[in-house]
């Protein structure tokens, strides 16, 4: 898994190489992967480039790439409660069980995450996979800490915690079990329909006004769904996902995240209606956010699917990310700036003002926590 082993398959392409940058190179797209290449993490000191007399040169049905495997390397993390202090975000704390994605969204802020790892954000971030096996037990002794003060955690922020691996590990069904038993509030941010997999601990959690959860709907095109992520369920699988957790008595906000310009942003009022028409009780937005690595892979992804219109998405996301690829401020990173910003925020507060929609958290009770009692290996006295 170095990123100096000889051995490694993935190609690899330099961030920063002026040569062998995103806009000189046309990639040729994995079948049920979103990245397009392997670079180079930030931190990498050694570079590599695949062999052209090897690889396809035409890109043609008979010189598809293989398909890669996705490994999962099991981890004993340290901690399970990650902690923010970002004005941008509702919520103060959030869990995470897995590392990497196998949903594949080219746009996904957390690729750049696989780089502490010394792994690519691109395909390795899709393909090599990392499971904390024991977050269950983590989150015990965390929330039974002394002094620990509950407030709703997030699941699932950074990567989707119902992505495809969690049928097989269930360390998410294990974590709601645990914030179930000691009624603590979350809420489930997923763009799978294996969420309903569990709706009897969401259900329940439901009816005592602890847990929201949060459905992604990028776009209501199948075709464009399966290359902008393309092990997620389908936009119609995730409207009836809708459907099933508002018939369970769940609160549902639907996550139109995030808006690419002249890529999904056509659909902008057609998802809200959708989400509406499911019995969504709100929806959100941002507009596309290309931190440290994304820029580069979405760049190539854009060439590969399409270049007719490459040129024209980046000039507008630079138009709304003050001339550059990414705008870090708090404040602009989530809706951008200037006047196509604008004219997105408008298009969004019109669509949703018609369907009642405010765009703000449904407020989760904290008085009901019941700390867990921590594992330990003596029984108690009494």
């Amino acid at each position: 898994m170095s990123g100096t082993s000889g051995s490694d398959p993935f190609e690899r392409i330099p961030v920063d190489d002026p040569v062998v940058g995103p806009s000189a190179q046309v990639k040729i797209a994995r079948k049920g992967r979103g990245a397009v290449s392997n670079l180079a993490h930030r931190f990498e000191s050694v570079q590599r480039v695949a062999d052209g007399e090897v690889l396809p040169s035409d890109g043609g049905e008979e010189d598809a790439l293989p398909a890669l495997a996705t490994s999962v390397t099991l981890e004993t993390a340290r901690s399970i409660i990650t902690r923010n202090d970002s004005p941008d975000i509702g919520f103060d704390r959030s869990i995470n069980p897995y590392r990497g994605c196998e949903h594949g969204c080219i746009y996904c802020y957390a690729r750049p995450t696989h780089s502490y790892l010394n792994l690519s954000p691109g395909l390795d971030f899709e393909t090599r996979l990392v499971a904390k096996s024991n977050a269950r037990e983590l989150l015990i002794r965390e929330l039974a800490a002394p002094g620990y003060a509950p407030d709703v955690i997030v699941v699932g922020v950074n990567t989707d915690a119902y992505q495809p691996i969690e049928r097989e590990l269930g360390l998410t069904r294990g974590i709601l079990e645990v914030l179930t038993a000691a009624r603590h509030p979350f809420g489930l941010v997923t763009k799978s329909s294996l969420v309903e997999r569990d709706l009897d601990l969401i259900s329940g959690m439901a009816a005592l006004q602890l847990v929201s959860v949060s459905v992604s709907i990028t776009t209501l095109d199948a075709t464009l769904s399966r290359i902008l992520e393309p092990r997620a369920a389908s936009p119609q699988r995730r409207l009836r996902t809708v459907r099933t957790l508002v018939a369970a008595g769940v609160p549902v906000r639907v996550n139109v995240a995030p808006i690419i310009p002249f890529i999904n942003e056509p659909e902008i009022e057609a998802i809200v209606e959708a989400a509406a028409a499911a019995g969504a009780s709100d929806a959100h937005y941002t507009v596309v956010r290309l931190p440290w690595e994304v820029s580069p892979l979405f760049e190539q992804w854009l060439q590969a699917h399409f270049p007719d219109r490459a040129q024209r998405v980046m000039n507008r996301i630079r138009e709304m990310r003050g001339g550059r690829n990414y705008d870090a401020q708090f404040g602009r990173r989530m809706t951008g700036a200037g006047t196509w910003a604008e004219l997105i925020a408008q298009r969004f507060r019109r669509v949703t003002t018609r369907h009642g929609f405010t765009d703000v958290r449904p407020s989760l009770r904290l008085d009901l926590f019941a700390p867990p009692r921590p594992l330990a290996p003596q029984l108690d006295l009494f």
